[in-house]
């Protein structure tokens, strides 16, 4: 098209240069939607299987309710195409108490959410990088596009001398096989009274 509209007789007479009559246009729609999500804190993108187990998890009482909270928090603050969540564990704290202190609900503690910390590193849902900053696990949560996503995997890879058993793989909390198909019993590792916290 551009050439056509380019195109000027070899005179330099207005009267006798050719005129357009029929220009076509051909294009293909843009099959990418737009994603419209409740908030202005962006979005994440979460692993279907993941946000089974966590239910299925939560359900069991396999985790805390204070570990299922802290987890959704930070991975609900972490920055585009990183996986990256900024937050000291007062932060944390402060963020999660912040409807119950308008309610006067129960709050929790920072000592709950340090536990609760260590307990998802332990599951290699998270790690810590110091100064505040917790790494998603990619694998389950992120913010960000594919591309983004491999970029973050590699740079983990390398971090762990690429052990297929370290962060962010192995996921937790440990479960056999008959456990996720017949429900969850008592994972290994943990006591049979009820969890709290």
């Amino acid at each position: 098209m551009g050439e056509q509209l380019g195109q000027v007789g070899d005179t330099a007479d207005p009267r006798t240069r050719r005129k357009l009559k029929i220009v076509s246009f051909e294009f293909e729609p843009d099959h990418t939607a737009v994603h419209d999500m409740a908030g202005d804190s962006g979005y994440s993108l979460a692993s279907n299987w993941f946000t089974q187990f966590l239910a299925q998890l939560a359900v069991a009482e396999s985790i805390t309710k204070s570990q299922l909270c802290v987890f959704l928090y930070v991975a609900g603050g972490q920055q585009r195409g990183t996986g990256i969540a900024q937050y000291t564990q007062q932060e944390i704290t402060d963020g999660l108490n912040k409807l119950a202190a308008k309610k006067g609900g129960k709050r929790t503690t920072r000592s709950t959410v340090n536990r609760a910390v260590r307990a998802l590193v332990g599951y290699k849902w998270v790690e810590q990088l110091g100064n505040g900053m917790i790494q998603l696990n990619v694998r389950l949560w992120f913010h960000g596009n594919s591309n983004a996503q491999h970029a973050v995997l590699e740079q983990l890879a390398v971090r762990h001398d690429r052990d297929p058993e370290a962060f962010p793989h192995a996921i937790g909390p440990e479960a056999c096989e008959k456990e996720l198909d017949l429900g969850f019993a008592q994972h290994v590792g943990y006591g049979n009274g009820r969890r709290t916290g």
